[in-house]
């Protein structure tokens, strides 16, 4: 289970934060429903339907784009802020899927101040990255950069329209086709009772002492501004994000946690230094089924880079990490981890990690055969695997709290006694 001191401390009520810190894909959704059993609410600060949270209990597999991860925690409210941007009919449709399953839906609401994805957003994305050709940035086509475009340049729509239903007609009937604007109409009056004023949820549960969970979508290298710009997505993805995808200021901040996979992987194009190209990656992508949660399509696997995850603990102010993924190494007789970056003959930062001429120092460990899905300690792993761990946990410089053995739920290692120190083993 989560520690139970996080949320709230003598100067009153913190939120905390969960954040990938590579590429996305880094397994967050599994983490976020370990801790949201241990909060009050769940809110989404950023990003659109184009993140894809699994998570797998028994022989229940749950992929979800728009709402937050803590959906399987019944007492949960799950908030997706005004930081988002929203597909009407997509977000509509997963929340049907969930009344099916038998999830109480109405815990979910919607932030007035989230933009609206509209069909246009679509076409645009998908023509325009048709248009680039070679130089494609691989994105979903699901919208989700043209509908921030339209933010940012004052043209935006936001889910506060469906409380003027003519005036909202009006508007869709003079930007989409008719076919497109009854399907919008629709999606979005149903919609409406999920919506709320978002700035006076999110600040009134804080203020009552309710503890809230903030998730994150995609991974800190993907963010618009810190990330292997132009191939990141197209809003904030790192934890500062949370503060203005909630409108919330930093000091209702508490703890920072960041999710991080035992190798790296990447969708699409764009920098990746440690990226494998030959069995290994394949290896990889196989064993750790490393196929798109929205698209389908094969990631781009590699080593660990503490480069690149060095400096996404300093754009987060990490405070602590989580490890996902371990088992998928199993079986491998050398694991590589990517240690410096040089360049010209100098040790160079993350901010390298384009540029030609750049050149890796990878450290190999030793592997381990036995499976590790079973195991529940640190004592249980092979020494190998323990030992791997400590050794992300000391290049991190930051505290390992839990490490995933398998996709189950259950699977997890509860890593550290407190979070005082890193080597801090429980054993």
């Amino acid at each position: 289970m989560p520690p139970k001191s996080s949320g709230v401390d003598e100067d009153g009520c913190k939120a905390d934060v969960i954040v990938g810190i590579q590429w996305g894909d880094e397994g967050k959704g599994r983490i976020v429903d370990l801790y949201a059993s241990e909060y009050d609410v769940v809110a989404r600060f950023g990003g659109g339907d184009n993140a894809g949270h699994s998570i797998v209990v028994g022989e229940t597999e749950l992929a979800l784009r728009a709402v937050p991860s803590g959906v399987l925690n019944p007492k949960t409210e799950l908030f997706i802020g005004g930081g988002t941007v929203v597909n009407p009919q997509g977000t509509w449709a997963e929340i049907e899927r969930l009344a099916a399953l038998g999830i109480d839906v109405r815990r979910i609401k919607i932030s007035d101040r989230a933009h609206v994805v509209l069909d246009y957003h679509v076409r645009a994305d998908r023509s325009q990255e048709e248009a680039r050709g070679a130089a494609a940035l691989g994105t979903t086509g699901r919208g989700i950069g043209p509908a921030y475009v339209d933010k940012v340049s004052r043209a935006g729509i936001t889910m506060a329209a469906v409380r003027s239903p003519s005036q909202l007609e009006r508007t869709l009937e003079s930007r989409l086709q008719p076919e497109a604007v009854e399907a919008t109409l629709t999606a979005l009056r149903r919609l409406t009772p999920h919506v709320v004023d978002g700035v006076s949820y999110i600040h009134e549960r804080l203020a009552s002492g309710k503890r809230v969970l903030i998730e994150g979508a995609q991974g800190s290298l993907l963010d618009v501004g810190y990330g292997t710009y132009p191939f990141v997505t197209s809003s904030h993805t790192i934890a500062g994000g949370a503060c203005t995808g909630l409108g919330i200021g930093p000091t209702a901040i508490g703890r920072v946690i960041g999710v991080v996979k035992a190798y790296c992987t990447r969708v699409g194009a764009g920098p990746f230094p440690s990226e494998l190209l030959d069995e290994r990656g394949e290896r990889l992508r196989v064993a750790g089924g490393e196929f798109g949660t929205v698209t389908g399509r094969p990631r781009r696997c590699g080593w660990f880079d503490a480069v690149a995850g060095r400096y996404a603990v300093m754009l987060n102010g990490l405070t602590e990490a989580a490890i996902t993924k371990l088992d998928v190494l199993t079986g491998m007789e050398r694991i590589g981890i990517v240690t410096e970056y040089r360049r010209e003959g100098r040790t160079v930062g993350f901010g390298d990690a384009g540029l030609d001429g750049l050149e890796l120092r990878i450290d190999e460990m030793p592997g381990w055969e036995r499976p590790i899905g079973d195991c529940r300690r640190p004592s249980d792993l092979p020494a190998e695997a323990r030992a791997y761990v400590e050794r992300l946990a000391a290049l991190l410089e930051v505290p390992v709290t839990h490490v995933s053995v398998g996709r189950e739920r259950s699977q997890l290692v509860r890593w550290i006694k407190d979070r005082r120190t890193a080597s801090d083993i429980q054993e």
